[in-house]
């Protein structure tokens, strides 16, 4: 069983930045890694993904060239460094863990609580 346990979320202004960390509680050098947010009303979705080794990403259009996801394998954790945050980007900041190589939701087999990040303007 893998516990994924989401840290750094919190309210900033618009133009600001913030590095939110996942947690691992076992070795996660056999999983992809991704980051999904849900805003409120909408449906979970994909910010970023991270392959095994990180030789592939993947960014969702909204967040390109502000957001970055990185691992560490031998630490057990995933960050995502955002920058330039919008308003937009308000939502509750899960990190989760698949077996494959996937972007879609029901790819991830364990999930983080969530760390909520909120952007005013």
């Amino acid at each position: 069983q893998v516990q994924l346990v989401e840290s750094g979320g919190s309210s900033v202004q618009a133009g600001d930045s913030l590095r939110l960390s996942c947690a691992c509680s076992g070795p996660i050098s056999s999983y992809v890694m991704g980051w999904f947010r849900q805003a409120p009303g909408k449906e979970r979705e994909i910010v970023a993904s991270i392959s095994w080794n990180g030789g592939k990403l993947f960014y969702a259009d909204s967040v390109k060239g502000r957001f970055t996801i990185s691992r560490d394998n031998y630490k057990n954790t995933v960050d995502l460094e955002m920058n330039s945050l919008k308003p937009e980007d308000t939502a509750v900041y899960s990190c989760a863990a698949s077996g494959q190589l996937t972007t879609r939701r029901d790819g991830y087999d364990y999930w983080g609580q969530g760390t909520r990040v909120t952007v005013s303007s």
